[in-house]
């Protein structure tokens, strides 16, 4: 496997097991590890842009971490133009400025960041939308829904079902959405689980805390240490995740990479590494202890022979 698969998985596991409120990305897809799509919340108020919820693409280089990638919007903000890579000091644009140190949530974190920044002739950026036309369009992202990776759903509920998967892992989304001072009718929230008549959760309720259908934290740790025990351990071809309990199905928005492509890997490099030789069984070896063994008596009888001559 490589470095950069390997460093796409770990950046995957980091960000499922210290999961942040304000963003999530992965993957589009199971079998390429190279294009990730995210959903970002707005920066907080006084902001334009705060209430909003937008959608993008990261593209990555086959040699990332050490090259950075490239960043676009699909979602429109009045910030930048829809689906055109940007100009940022962490993208593909300023290679100068890249440190292979920085990842894929230190981009969002500083994107989330830079929505508020001047324009001032960047690529990508857009100038002279009012606040107003911005303000609009904040409120219009939330019901944006992404073709290829949201399966139906809106920003609004992917990032609430995000936060829900958040609150279990321990993060506490309100207190953080008010620090930022975000008002009651901008917030997003998290899912609140349903109560049967006997004041319990439902099984079934979709939007029970409970059965939220976010399991990457796990999945991705058992893809980690299954890697790192795979030259000692061989491992069987499968098509699927290795997972504690009943199967659920994670959504693209917080699924971690996939077994299969992993596995597949180790397949074909262990299909490729040349069969170690033994070593040859030499056949001389009973004459050999042989005429050690005489030797050895030859050398005592000169000793006897010498100190006998001495004493005579």
């Amino acid at each position: 496997m490589s470095r950069s698969v390997r460093r796409l998985m770990k950046e995957a596991s980091e960000l499922s097991s210290s999961p942040s409120p304000h963003f999530t990305a992965a993957p589009v897809s199971d079998s390429n590890l190279y294009d990730w799509h995210f959903t970002i919340a707005g920066p907080p108020p006084p902001s334009p842009y705060a209430g909003g919820i937008y959608h993008g693409r990261i593209v990555l280089p086959p040699t990332y971490p050490l090259r950075p990638p490239s960043f676009r919007f699909l979602t429109p903000s009045g910030r930048f133009e829809v689906n055109r890579e940007i100009c940022l000091s962490i993208s593909g644009h300023h290679e100068e400025t890249w440190q292979p140190a920085w990842g894929i949530r230190t981009a969002l974190i500083a994107i989330r960041s830079f929505m508020d920044g001047d324009v001032k002739g960047q690529v990508g950026g857009l100038d002279g939308v009012s606040d107003a036309i911005k303000k609009e369009w904040a409120v219009a992202s939330r019901n944006w829904s992404c073709e290829a990776c949201a399966d139906g759903k809106n920003n609004e509920e992917v990032l609430r079902k995000w936060r829900s998967y958040c609150v279990e892992q321990g993060v506490d989304v309100e207190k953080e959405e008010e620090a930022e001072g975000v008002p009651e009718d901008l917030r997003i929230g998290v899912k609140k689980p349903e109560s049967d008549a006997k004041g319990t959760t439902g099984p079934g309720s979709e939007t029970s805390a409970s059965t939220v259908d976010l399991t990457a934290a796990a999945s991705t740790e058992v893809l980690v240490k299954t890697e790192k025990s795979a030259s000692a351990t061989p491992t069987p071809t499968s098509t699927s995740t290795p997972a504690q309990g009943p199967a659920r199905s994670v959504p693209i928005s917080a699924r971690p990479p996939v077994a299969r492509v992993q596995q597949q890997q180790r397949t074909s490099t262990t299909a490729a590494a040349p069969r170690r030789a033994a070593p040859p069984v030499s056949q001389d070896s009973p004459w050999l202890d042989r005429a050690i063994f005489g030797v050895l008596i030859a050398l005592v009888l000169m000793i006897l022979r010498r100190y006998v001559d001495i004493e005579e």
